[in-house]
């Protein structure tokens, strides 16, 4: 069989374009949903109430996320890829459902779980049908459609939310998830064929790990929204005790979570998912908050913030598109660039952002600058560091590689996400607050985790410098009969 041309004609044309919408529309609708639900969560807790769960929302969404990526090798191991993809698409239809109809706080919380839980699969099993259905030489073409789908979500999610939200419709925005899931359930039935040529043994599932992984974060998750140092301090803590225990059961697990060698940082994996969780980590922690520092400090009403904010994903789009064609030693050039760029980015923001001013685009020019740079940089090294995990890990553990992809990125999210939480708070987003505390959190925010993409810089390099194994590798699935 002729290898497929590395290039987007290759991936975008016959049987692989329809295979390839089925891929990218499963990631587009659990990102676009995670834009809304965000978009649209001030409006639910107006009519239902539950401030006080307010964090609670993304948390177990994020966790359920979590747990469905890691299951999502021995979802399709049992049921095959048409299976398993309806399967995934019908809990994140019930999910979306339960939120619809939620009467309550409670109820919406374990909507948001079911969601979360059908949407990581759906993430999960986009990157492993990458593996199985095109030839290795489309991997980061692949790698770099499927992830750009977040940047387009920053783009629907949030004006869709706000539509809603601006009618007083919120329940709409839910229900209006639900046709489209079905859809896409039977797209996926349609185009997706029932199992693999090289079925893999059916292992039984590592509970220990993954009710550890998800304890861990939920350790720094309720550290970062308790008020004080030292619950925020025993939150990090917990988390660190919950993930070393991890990494000691796994280390002896016939059940494993993650593929061997991926927590060993001399290790190619462990190079690789290091560098992944610091760039996701650069990202998160700065995203989240963006929004917030430039209404309050510099003047800017929500809707133009939001958009402002969501350059970083557009640039992280952008990268990936445009560095996924990189080849030979292009490949290591742009490993190793990703984390200078973020890190340029990042210094730009701790400086500008903190300053504020009157909506002086003079001053907001150079800050959409930074915010695409930091995108940019990790996006354009993004499918290569998820094709190399494919690459290097051992011939036998493919379908837990695949599923890792997920699992390491939305872990860093995570823990991205409540750590920025933490410094923020720490450093006077909530008391004192106002312009002066939301400044120096931004200051202290931007500050810390430009750390991030400078630690990054070491794991990069020696990801740059893997020399992936060579794979004669051809699509090992059948066509739907």
């Amino acid at each position: 069989m002729t290898r497929a041309e590395p290039n987007w004609g290759a991936l975008l044309r016959g049987k692989n374009a329809i295979r390839s919408l089925a891929l990218a529309g499963g990631v587009a609708l659990h990102a676009i949903n995670v834009y809304l639900a965000t978009t649209i969560l001030p409006s639910v807790v107006k009519d239902i109430g539950g401030l006080d769960y307010y964090a609670w929302n993304t948390t177990l969404f994020v966790v359920a996320s979590i747990l469905g990526s890691a299951l999502s090798a021995r979802l399709l191991q049992r049921t095959g890829p048409r299976r398993s993809y309806i399967i995934a698409a019908l809990l994140f239809a019930l999910g979306t459902l339960i939120c619809a109809a939620a009467p309550t706080m409670p109820v919406m919380l374990v909507g948001r779980f079911v969601q979360g839980f059908g949407g990581g699969f759906l993430v999960a099993l986009s990157y492993a049908m990458i593996r199985l259905l095109f030839d290795e030489t489309l991997w980061p073409r692949a790698m770099a459609l499927v992830s750009g789908m977040w940047g387009v979500a920053t783009l629907v999610g949030p004006a869709l939310g706000g539509v809603f939200a601006e009618l007083d419709a919120w329940r709409a925005a839910f229900w209006s998830l639900i046709p489209v899931t079905v859809l896409f359930a039977i797209l996926a039935g349609a185009m997706l064929p029932r199992r693999t040529v090289d079925g893999a043994a059916r292992a039984a599932l590592p509970w220990a790990q993954l009710i550890l992984l998800t304890a861990a974060v939920l350790a720094v998750s309720a550290g970062s929204v308790m008020s004080g140092l030292a619950w925020s301090i025993a939150g990090v803590i917990a988390a660190v005790v919950l993930t070393a225990l991890l990494i000691w059961i796994e280390a002896g697990a016939r059940q494993r979570l993650l593929p061997q060698g991926a927590f060993r940082i001399a290790a190619p994996l462990g190079a690789l998912y290091a560098t992944m969780s610091l760039l996701a980590v650069t990202v998160t922690s700065s995203e989240i908050f963006v929004p917030l520092f430039l209404q309050v400090l510099h003047g800017l009403p929500p809707l133009v913030a939001g958009y402002l904010a969501a350059l970083m994903a557009a640039g992280w789009t952008l990268g990936s598109i445009t560095g996924s064609g990189a080849r030979g030693g292009g490949v290591g050039r742009a490993i190793q660039a990703a984390p200078l760029l973020a890190f340029a980015g990042m210094v730009v923001l701790s400086i500008l952002i903190p300053a504020g001013s009157a909506a002086d685009w003079a001053r907001l020019g150079p800050i959409c600058v930074g915010l695409v740079v930091v995108g940019f940089g990790v996006g354009m090294s993004w499918p290569h560091l998820l094709t190399r995990v494919l690459q290097v890990a051992p011939r036998d553990e493919q379908d837990l590689a695949s599923a890792s992809l997920t699992t390491v990125q939305l872990f860093a999210t995570a823990l991205g996400a409540a750590l920025a939480g933490m410094v923020a708070n720490l450093a006077g987003l909530t008391e004192p607050g106002g312009v002066t505390g939301t400044a120096n959190a931004a200051r202290w925010l931007f500050g810390v985790f430009a750390v991030t993409p400078a630690l990054c810089i070491l794991t990069a390099r020696l990801c740059a410098r893997l020399q992936p194994r060579p794979v004669a590798h051809q699509p090992s699935l059948q066509a739907a009969e």
